[in-house]
Order: C-alpha cells, then structure tokens, then sequence
C-alpha cells in the first residue's frame, strides 16, 4: 500500500510539473504574441457586436414589416389582387414590403403571396422569380410554392420543368392531405412530356400509399387509362 501511495503521489507530482510547464508555456505564447493574440480578441468582439447588432436591427424590421402586412394580407384575402400587391397609400403593399424589408421573414413571406397574385392573374412570367426567392421550412407553404412554380411552367407548356417542381411538392415532407395532389399533377407533367411509365408511377403510389385521398380515384382511372394505351 506504501509503494501504492508512493507511486500515486509521484504521479500527481510529475502530472502538476507537466501542467505547471505547459502554463508558463501558454503565457511565453501570449508574451511573445500579445499583439496578435489581442488583435484576434478585438476581432472576434467586432464580429460578435456587429451579428447581435444586425439581428436586433432585422428582429425591429420584422416587427415593422408585419405590421405594414396586415392590410396587405386582409385585401388578399378579400381578393382584392391590386391593393394586395401595391398597397392603398396608407398601408404597403407586398411589393412595398420586398422593396422596403425584403432581408426580414415578412419580405420572404411577401415573396409567396406576389408570386399567388400574378398566377391568379395568369402572368406566370412574373409570378416564377417571386416563387424562386420564397424559401420556408413550414412543409405547407413550400410545398405550395413549389406547386405553384409547376403550375407557371405547365402554362408556359415548359413540360419538364412543371414535372420537376411537382416532384419537389411531392417529395417535400410527404403528407396525407396534400402530396397526393402533387403526384396527381406530376403525373399529368409526365404524361405531357409522354412518359408514360413514369406518370403510371406517380398515380400507382396514390393508389397504394394513399388509399384514403379524395385523388384515389381519378389516379386509379389515369393509370387504367395510360395502361390501354400500352
């Protein structure tokens, strides 16, 4: 047991000259580097200053921004599509607000609803690039907007791309209420570009894995369709 002790305090000993070393060390370093050492903490203090500065200045827009889109929101729920996208000269409109807050998550959300408005007004052309720039993890709304930047490509009759922007609606957070909506018209997108095998595909995973969808039956009678054509 001495010899136990012995040895334990001769290693307690060594580990603390070991520490004691690396210290005078770490503070040779600092010496030796004070200058830089000091720069690269008034750096990083810089760094940190400007990134809470910026969230509270975006976390203040945000609020700003809400507020003007309420109004905004209100008039596009009344279908009022003009007043919605330019404002009423009290309240902005959603063009307003990606002009005037378009970093915020409310210029982000005005993106959705401009690009709604212009499908509305069948001017898919411009309704793509606001679509193109709303980006959400709320599984609903992305979903939707990928949906509805197929829709755009399917009027423009650019087949390839409505299929691609559905499969993305489709594939995104797969859900029991919406996805079968977005196989149901991917598989149209497929059927337009005639690729058969693939459009039979996305109306065989409604039937399958989707069996309680209100879409059930009109995949069950596309499939059977495409199938005589074989």
């Amino acid at each position: 047991m001495a010899k136990k002790g012995k040895k334990q305090a001769e290693s307690a000993l060594e580990s603390a000259e070991v520490l004691a070393e690396q210290l005078t060390k770490s503070e040779q370093f600092l010496e030796d580097h004070k200058v830089a050492v000091f720069s690269i903490a008034g750096l990083i203090a810089v760094l940190l200053a400007g990134y809470f500065g910026y969230k509270y200045y975006i976390d203040n827009q945000n609020s700003l921004a809400q507020d003007e889109m309420f109004q905004a929101v209100y008039y596009f729920e009344q279908d009022s599509l003009d007043l919605a996208l330019n404002g009423d000269g009290n309240y902005y409109g959603f063009l307003d607000i990606i002009e005037n807050y378009g970093a915020t998550q409310a210029g982000n959300l005005a993106n959705f609803y401009v690009g709604s408005i212009y499908m509305k007004k069948g001017t898919y052309d411009s309704a793509i690039p606001f679509l193109q720039d709303f980006s959400s993890k709320d599984y609903v709304m992305q979903a939707q907007a990928y949906s509805l930047l197929g829709d755009a490509y399917m009027q423009k009759e650019m087949f390839a791309e409505a299929a691609d922007f559905y499969h993305k609606a489709a594939t995104y957070e797969p859900n029991e209420y919406f996805t079968p909506v977005y196989l149901l018209k991917a598989g149209l997108a497929y059927e337009k570009l005639e690729d058969f095998a693939t459009a039979a595909k996305q109306y065989e995973t409604i039937v399958t894995e989707f069996a309680k969808s209100n879409e059930v039956d009109k995949a069950k009678k596309y499939k059977a369709r495409l199938q005589s054509k074989s």
